[in-house]
């Protein structure tokens, strides 16, 4: 059952520059704190949504030229949300949940951790403090970051996709790869993430087989109200979302 509903959501999401991995909720919930459980049994079948760097062609652009009128939010999250909730008609027989990686719960904490959920499917992995042994930085706050194997720091993590009527005892978790290997580099990485981040070089700390387009990195680069002007859209769509 898994390996039809991935091929389907593979099917439906790759022409999208979008990638679904698997898990099974009890791997996200065995490494969190109670608090930041999902709400379903251990044996539940889920999938992590990435987007890839061609997400931006082969999702973004098409979908504002298609629905410029309708845009009144951030067109990543609207276009992310309109392609995930299409998905579920696909699936006309079981349920679906999905959440956003923006949502928020009441306790404004996030609805999953976006990056946890991307280490315990396989996808990419998450580097941590804990993963340096000689640890550098004293009492700084250090974040940790995802690394994936194919495209480095050049993704991102959007969604989860639930089907809480499907459960899945015998799958079988894969180890994300671990592409940064040596201590130095980890140093490196961690320290690129969270003291230079806006430059970007972290996001290269492996030899990556694509990265975001020029145009696509000034569109991430700008400060969120002025992206609209970026893709074309109105003055009108920035009031709406913005005032």
């Amino acid at each position: 059952m898994e390996r039809r509903v991935a091929e389907r959501l593979r099917g439906a999401l790759g022409p999208l520059g979008l990638e679904a991995h698997a898990f099974k909720v009890g791997w996200y919930n065995a490494v969190l704190q109670p608090a930041f459980h999902l709400p379903y049994p251990d044996d539940t079948l889920a999938f992590v949504v990435l987007s890839t760097p061609s997400m931006f062609e082969k999702a973004l652009k098409p979908f504002v030229n298609k629905e410029r009128l309708k845009i009144i939010r951030d067109p990543v999250d609207q276009c992310i949300s309109h392609h995930l909730s299409r998905v579920k008609e696909k699936f006309p027989d079981q349920r679906v949940d999905v959440m956003f990686d923006y949502e928020m719960l009441p306790s404004r904490k996030p609805k999953f951790l976006a990056q946890t959920a991307a280490h315990v499917a396989g996808a990419a992995y998450y580097y941590q403090r804990k993963d340096v042994k000689l640890d550098p930085w004293g009492k700084k706050k250090i974040f940790g970051v995802c690394i994936h194997p194919k495209y480095g720091g050049w993704f991102a993590i959007r969604g989860l996709l639930l089907f809480p009527d499907i459960q899945v005892p015998f799958l079988e978790q894969p180890s994300p790869v671990d592409c940064v290997s040596t201590e130095e580099k980890r140093i490196e990485l961690l320290e690129q993430f969270n003291f230079h981040w806006q430059d970007g070089r972290y996001r290269d700390i492996i030899e990556v087989k694509e990265r975001y387009s020029e145009e696509q990195k000034a569109y991430f680069a700008t400060p969120p109200a002025e992206r609209f002007r970026l893709l074309g859209l109105s003055q009108e769509a920035q009031r709406i979302t913005f005032h």
